[in-house]
């Protein structure tokens, strides 16, 4: 796992972006995710063979690991949770705020993992 970076307070360290290391993380910070994770491998890998492409391996990294990034950076986490909370809301534009909110989110948290 690589150093830590500054984001405040981190649950872990950022994972290196392999399946092994990536699956390790997750199961420190969402274990509950685990099955939900190795379902979506084993598509991923089925898709890459079908493809003959590694595109949606990448994809499956990537996703992971910036979903991994969100729950192991707590603030980043409450703000994920309390925008997806939102997104049915009644009112449109407390609706739309949650949504920027989370498109913001996951834009950070997939910066942080590029970088």
């Amino acid at each position: 796992m690589s150093t830590q970076s500054d984001h405040g307070h981190e649950l872990i360290p950022r994972p290196e972006h392999t399946p092994d290391a990536l699956r390790v993380a997750l199961a420190v910070v969402a274990p509950g995710r685990l099955e939900e994770m190795q379902a979506k491998k084993d598509e991923a890998f089925a898709k890459a063979v079908e493809w003959q492409s590694l595109s949606p391996v990448q994809s499956w990294v990537l996703i992971w690991a910036r979903d991994i990034e969100i729950a192991r950076r707590p603030e980043l986490s409450a703000r994920h949770s309390h925008a997806k909370s939102r997104l049915e809301h009644e009112d449109p534009a407390v609706a739309q705020e949650a949504l920027r909110e989370l498109a913001s989110v996951l834009d950070e948290a997939m910066k942080a993992v590029r970088g």
